[in-house]
């Protein structure tokens, strides 16, 4: 309780894990029905317009739920964070300012037209409605993703002689490097959501034996889908992220394989429990060489272990660090394997007829999210201790006004309303999935 950093980091942590659960499905529908809408129109079969029109609910729902829970973040900034919002506004108020103005507006103005304008417009413009969704919502994913980009790999900005930064190449900061990998990474990931959650429908429609036209649609279109971003999301997109973390922090990289020793050939950890004290991993499983070939592209490279960083530099939770990171990788490995097994039995002809896959479809969805957070908590974690990477400390950008107590008292009322949220966003969705996808203009059954 003496170190209200702590509990600012706890609660935006808290906040920005649960409202991340939303955008993340709304990004990876937001292609579905772009990709359900084009396949109506070139095979002209209205299962594909029935079943755009039902993620279409899903999607509002989802996205209503992420508005709410993400507007405590943006009170948080100018709350907890003042002195970074201070020092640091003039440079990421600018991407936070367009996503609200640019992306968001887009998004929601078009979700209203997708939802309410099917009696109202032309095909055509409802079509054209659904584009504009898929634009909103990725353009909203990239500039979020530019904001926290600058705070991992600071470029564009100067130094104002108040010591705030500001913007000097507006180009170079919007365009950072590290923002067009992370996004590429984050985005595909989001589409990986989408396709277990699109997959998790059809097979539970399957093993009902209900709406089977639609469980084909939804089956085939989820697996073909989620193995191309499953794939994609590990190479190049992961791949390429794991490169700029090994250029930009090594420090970060060498947390995250527990690695406290530099050398060439350096090892992968499958399996491992880090022992910081002793400045060890106990009980590795490794592979050599492939940390080198990863993130330099030669075996023989040398990789930087802990003990070549002052201590002071060090991320300082190593060990969530270490085991978030070996979780995301875990969990993207399987969907790997898993969306090969569904996409193989989709060819056979045998994935609606194979009621254990079916099951494990059902109940394999919400493993993305967790690799997601997973990811998200490596991208934070090895940022640490930095706020803005080498140029301001965590500690350095806290509020000196508001102490422990209000953010513990703030967090159990946040922590209530996201529980009253969650339950009622699931009733609302499961009741749209009873309902199920039915034909324009015909009543849901109830």
């Amino acid at each position: 309780m003496s170190d209200p950093t702590f509990w600012h980091r706890l609660q935006f942590g808290f906040t920005v894990t649960y409202h991340y659960l939303f955008p993340q499905l709304s990004m990876g529908l937001a292609l579905f029905i772009v990709l359900l809408k084009v396949l109506a129109r070139r095979t002209g079969n209205p299962g594909y317009q029935d079943a755009a029109r039902f993620w279409i609910r899903i999607f509002g729902i989802n996205f209503a739920v992420g508005v709410v829970t993400g507007i405590p973040m943006e009170f948080q900034f100018g709350t907890n964070w003042a002195q970074f919002s201070h020092k640091a506004g003039g440079v990421i108020g600018q991407t936070l300012g367009m996503e609200g103005m640019f992306a968001f507006f887009l998004e929601s103005s078009f979700l209203g037209l997708l939802i309410w304008g099917e009696d109202k417009f032309s095909r055509r413009i409802h079509d054209l409605a659904a584009w504009a969704l898929f634009a909103g919502s990725w353009l909203s994913g990239y500039f979020i993703i530019v904001t926290n980009a600058f705070m991992q790999y600071p470029v564009g900005h100067r130094i104002a002689p108040d010591g705030s930064f500001q913007i000097a190449n507006l180009a170079a900061y919007l365009f950072n490097p590290w923002a067009i990998v992370q996004y590429a990474h984050n985005m595909i990931a989001a589409v990986v959501t989408g396709s277990f959650v699109v997959c998790a429908v059809g097979a539970y429609y399957t093993l009902r034996g209900v709406h089977l036209d639609q469980a084909k649609i939804f089956l085939k279109t989820g697996a073909i889908v989620g193995l191309l971003a499953s794939l994609l999301v590990a190479f190049p997109t992961g791949d390429r992220q794991g490169k700029m973390v090994a250029a930009h922090q090594p420090t970060a990289l060498a947390a995250m394989e527990g690695r406290w020793n530099s050398g060439t050939w350096a090892e992968i950890s499958f399996i491992g429990q880090p022992d910081v004290q002793n400045r060890r991993l106990d009980n590795p499983v490794r592979m050599p060489g492939i940390l080198s070939f990863i993130a330099y592209g030669s075996f023989e490279s040398n990789v930087k272990g802990l003990s070549e960083f002052p201590v002071e530099q060090w991320p300082p939770n190593i060990e969530l660090l270490y085991y978030s990171f070996h979780i995301m990788v875990g969990l993207g490995t399987i969907f790997i394997a898993l969306m090969m097994l569904t996409a193989l039995q989709l060819w056979r002809g045998r994935l609606t007829t194979s009621r254990w896959l079916l099951w494990i479809l059902v109940l394999a969805f919400p493993f993305p999210y967790i690799a997601t957070t997973a990811g998200w908590m490596t991208t934070e974690l090895g940022r640490q201790p930095w706020l803005v990477y080498g140029l301001m400390r965590t500690r350095d950008g806290a509020s000196h006004l508001v102490h422990s107590g209000q953010t513990v008292f703030t967090s159990l009322g946040f922590a209530g309303l996201y529980v009253i949220l969650g339950f009622l966003f699931v009733f609302l969705v499961m009741r749209e999935i009873n309902h199920g996808p039915v034909p324009h203009g015909a009543p849901a059954s109830h």
